[in-house]
């Protein structure tokens, strides 16, 4: 369907890294989740900070951190993509795969609903139609689980809304998550001693090696894949992008179902098959009107 170019394999990349995430965490399941992310806010502050300084400098710091609208955005980013952070590991590890990557699934529709709501993005017929058929799998699944799937919900609004802001803030990937993390660093430090002097800190000598590693690798797991993505980016379409974006809650759900087990029963069949189609109209249609975009200029 694509092309097999520098863009599209880097998008892959960034895409199958956050598919297979839960792997990662499912590893440091002995860790509190408060714990894991506050470790991850302050290995990413150091790896980010790291590869800034050996391949951008630091002139762009003056100017961004001049701008009070910039941090202001990026100070709400920070608590956006930490919350994120905290209920997909948090989801992960307490066996709620299945609802995470129901969550990203969901996550595009929600961005182009918060475009309309926020952007005055015009809703096209057909995505209108897209966001009312994954309304109806979310109503469905909830009537016939008993129970609204809040997991995926708040992963999917927590995220759209971090997207719709990152986007309004004038900053580079890398350059952002630096900014981002340093905003979170004094919370996660805070907690980190605390948890330090009530001597019930995982980190050091209570836990295997492997795991104190997998902690400090969280910082690199976490910049990797959202350079990866930068990278595509500069290449590729929005709508090329936006398809090839599905790879990772496909892999998580694959890993749900046939690697931990995770019950897939009518409720979750049902409420997928809803998302599926809607996901497919969305994604037809933003390729039909790409190239009628294109076919008119």
């Amino acid at each position: 369907m694509f092309p097999l170019n520098r863009g599209v394999i880097l998008a892959l990349l960034a895409s199958i890294m956050w598919g297979l995430f839960p792997i990662y965490w499912k590893q440091l399941k002995v860790v509190d989740s408060f714990e894991i992310v506050a470790h991850r806010v302050v290995w990413s502050l150091l790896f980010t900070a790291a590869l800034i300084h050996l391949t951008q400098g630091w002139r762009w710091l003056k100017e961004v951190s001049s701008s009070t609208a910039i941090l202001g955005r990026l100070f709400l980013t920070s608590l956006l993509i930490g919350v994120n952070w905290l209920g997909f590991i948090w989801g992960i590890n307490a066996g709620y795969i299945l609802e995470c990557s129901l969550g990203y699934f969901i996550c595009p529709l929600v961005n182009v609903l918060l475009g309309f709501l926020f952007l005055g993005e015009r809703l096209r017929p057909a995505q209108a139609a897209a966001v009312a058929l994954a309304t109806a799998g979310v109503l469905v699944k909830s009537y016939e689980y008993g129970a609204v799937p809040w997991i995926s919900l708040f992963l999917a609004v927590t995220f759209a809304l971090y997207a719709l802001l990152r986007k309004t803030a004038k900053v580079e990937s890398l350059q952002g998550l630096y900014l981002e993390t340093v905003l979170m660093t004094p919370i996660a430090l805070i907690y980190l001693g605390i948890l330090l002097s009530n001597d019930s800190l995982s980190f050091g000598s209570h836990v295997p090696i492997t795991i104190n590693l997998l902690l400090i690798g969280s910082g690199a797991v976490t910049a990797i894949p959202l350079l990866c993505y930068a990278g595509a980016a500069r290449g590729l379409t929005l709508t090329t992008l936006g398809v090839l974006q599905y790879i990772a809650p496909t892999l998580q759900f694959l890993l749900a179902v046939f690697v931990y087990g995770e019950s897939f029963v009518r409720a979750d069949l049902l409420g997928f098959l809803f998302i599926w189609a809607a996901l497919a109209i969305y994604t037809g249609e933003g390729l039909i009107y790409t190239k009628r975009v294109r076919a008119a200029l």
